[in-house]
C-alpha cells in the first residue's frame, strides 16, 4: 500500500465524518428517502473500510466515496421503483367527495432535516443552491430520470463536478456524461416544477406569512388562512393519495373531514430547505395536552403559500426532526 494510502487510512474515520453530511444529501436526491440515504451513506462507509486495501490513493478520498456511494445508489434503485408524491398520480380530488385512501404500495417521496443533508458553508450562493436542490418538488422531479441520468445531473448541476470527473466516477466516456445531461435537463424542464422559496435566513415578509399562518391555524381560523394561500395552492396528506387544489376545496376540507385539527398546536422546524411545523391536535382522550398529527412542510412563493404537504406518519417523521413527543397543558414541551 502506497504511503498516501497509509496515511488516509489512519486519518478515515475522521474523513468519512467529514463527508458524511454532504453523501447524505448526494444520496437523498438520488434515492427521495431520508432514511434510505442514511443507510446508503452507512453501507457506503462499510465498502469503502471493505475495499480500503484496494484504493491506492490515486484520487481524493472524497470523489472515492462518492464513486462508492453512487454505486450503492444504483444498486438501490436497479428495481426500477421512483418515489412519488400524491400529485404525480393522478388529479385532484373535490372536498365533497374526497377521501383518505392509503395507499401501501406506493414508494412515497419522503422529507429529510436540513441538517442531515446540508451541509454548512460561508458561501451564501452555495448554500442557496444546496437548499434548492433538496426541495421537495425538485426531488420529486429527479424521480422522472433514469438512475445513471440522475447521477450525472446531480453530479455536475448541483455538486459542479467537470464532465471528466463524472465520466470516470462513472466509468463512462466525457461524451456519454454531456449526452446524459443533455437529456436529464430535457426531461427536467418538462417536469411541471411548483415554484418555492427556500428558509433559513428567511426575509421579513416570509416571517410574517409564516406568523401569519401558524396564528390563523392555531386559531383554526380558515377564512383568514386562506387569504394566505396562492389561488392554486395544493394540500396532500402522504401517505394516503388525496391531494386537494385552489381556496375552496382546502378550506372545505379542514371545515369538514378535517375539523378534528381544530386546537392545534404547530412547532417550528425546517425541512428540505423550506419552513415546517410539528403539528400536534388536542388528544382524543380529552385529557390536556397536544399529541403528534403531522408533519407539515411549507412551499411558498411571491409572498403565497403553494403547497401544505402533511406528512401523517408521525412514528417516523418526528424522532427524526427532533420534535417532542407531546406538548403539555400549557402547549409547551414534555
Amino acid at each position: 500500500m502506497s504511503d498516501v494510502a497509509t496515511g488516509i487510512e489512519s486519518d478515515l474515520d475522521a474523513a468519512m465524518d467529514r463527508y458524511r453530511v454532504e453523501l447524505t444529501g448526494y444520496c437523498y436526491r438520488m434515492l427521495g428517502s431520508s432514511f434510505d440515504a442514511e443507510d446508503a451513506v452507512q453501507d457506503t462507509y462499510v465498502r469503502a473500510w471493505r475495499s480500503f486495501g484496494k484504493f491506492e490513493g490515486r484520487s481524493s478520498l472524497r470523489s472515492w466515496l462518492y464513486r462508492i456511494a453512487t454505486n450503492v445508489c444504483l444498486d438501490l434503485l436497479s428495481a426500477g421503483k421512483k418515489r412519488a408524491r400524491p400529485m404525480d398520480l393522478g388529479a385532484p380530488q373535490h372536498q365533497a367527495s374526497a377521501v383518505l385512501n392509503e395507499r401501501p404500495e406506493v414508494t412515497w417521496l419522503e422529507p429529510v432535516p436540513d441538517g442531515r443533508v446540508l451541509p454548512q458553508t460561508a458561501d451564501p450562493a452555495e448554500m442557496a443552491l444546496a437548499k434548492e436542490s433538496v426541495r421537495l418538488a425538485f426531488v420529486a422531479a429527479l424521480q422522472h430520470l433514469p438512475a445513471k441520468q440522475r447521477a450525472v445531473l446531480i453530479l455536475r448541476e448541483v455538486l459542479a463536478w467537470k464532465a471528466d470527473e463524472v465520466a470516470t466516477l462513472l466509468d463512462t466516456t466525457v461524451a456519454s456524461v454531456n449526452s446524459a445531461l443533455q437529456r436529464a435537463r430535457a426531461t427536467m424542464s418538462a417536469t411541471r416544477m411548483r415554484e418555492s422559496e427556500t428558509a433559513d435566513p428567511l426575509n421579513a415578509e416570509q416571517v410574517k406569512l409564516l406568523e401569519q399562518y401558524l396564528s390563523a391555524f392555531e386559531a383554526y381560523d380558515i377564512s383568514r388562512l386562506t387569504t394566505l394561500l396562492h389561488e392554486d395552492a395544493v394540500l396532500s396528506m402522504p401517505p394516503f393519495d388525496l391531494w386537494l387544489q385552489g381556496h375552496e376545496d382546502i378550506a372545505a376540507w379542514h371545515l369538514n373531514q378535517g375539523i378534528g385539527c381544530k386546537g392545534s398546536r404547530l412547532v417550528p422546524t425546517t425541512a428540505n430547505g423550506l419552513p415546517a411545523f410539528g403539528q400536534y391536535r388536542p388528544r382524543e382522550d380529552g385529557a390536556p395536552g397536544w399529541t403528534p398529527w403531522a408533519l407539515q412542510v411549507l412551499e411558498i412563493s411571491e409572498g403565497r403559500i403553494t403547497g401544505l404537504n402533511a406528512f401523517l406518519d408521525t412514528d417516523r417523521w418526528f424522532p427524526l426532526f427532533g420534535l417532542p413527543e407531546q406538548l403539555d397543558e400549557s402547549g409547551e414541551v414534555q
